[in-house]
């Protein structure tokens, strides 16, 4: 049993490996399933808990909606369309010193953190700024 478990676990990693745009769990069943029919969704959940917990892909909590994996183990920070719901890595220098100003804040010891900013993407901008043109009599 450990010898599946290892390789449905393989088959669950290399496919969020392959999506680079912050896949749900029913994204990546739907990945999976193509190739793997008999493969079930709580196959797919419990490996993607692991993978997350083992630290071998990222958890992505987004409020309010489906959680994310990301491939990226890089300490990073993302970024929610509040529009389409699209999961964006940011990329920029770190906050200086964040987890040492957090804990001696709060006198926690912080282990990991994500920070998740939302806003309106580009692509969702410019959809928006076609249908209502800025410069139009109304």
């Amino acid at each position: 049993m450990q010898t599946r478990n290892t390789v449905q676990r393989q088959i669950v990693l290399q496919a969020v490996l392959r999506m680079h745009d912050h896949p749900t769990a029913d994204t990546v069943y739907a990945a999976v399933a193509a190739d793997h029919p008999s493969i079930s969704k709580a196959t797919v959940y419990r490996n993607l808990n692991q993978l997350a917990s083992q630290g071998e892909i990222r958890r992505v909590a987004v409020p309010n909606g489906a959680d994310r994996y990301d491939f990226n183990l890089e300490e990073h920070y993302h970024v929610r369309c509040s529009r389409c719901g699209r999961v964006y890595d940011v990329y920029m220098p770190q906050i200086e010193n964040l987890i040492d100003r957090v804990e001696s804040a709060s006198g926690v010891e912080v282990q990991r953190y994500d920070i998740l900013f939302e806003g309106v993407c580009r692509d969702c901008r410019e959809e928006q700024s076609e249908f209502w043109p800025a410069n139009s009599a109304g």
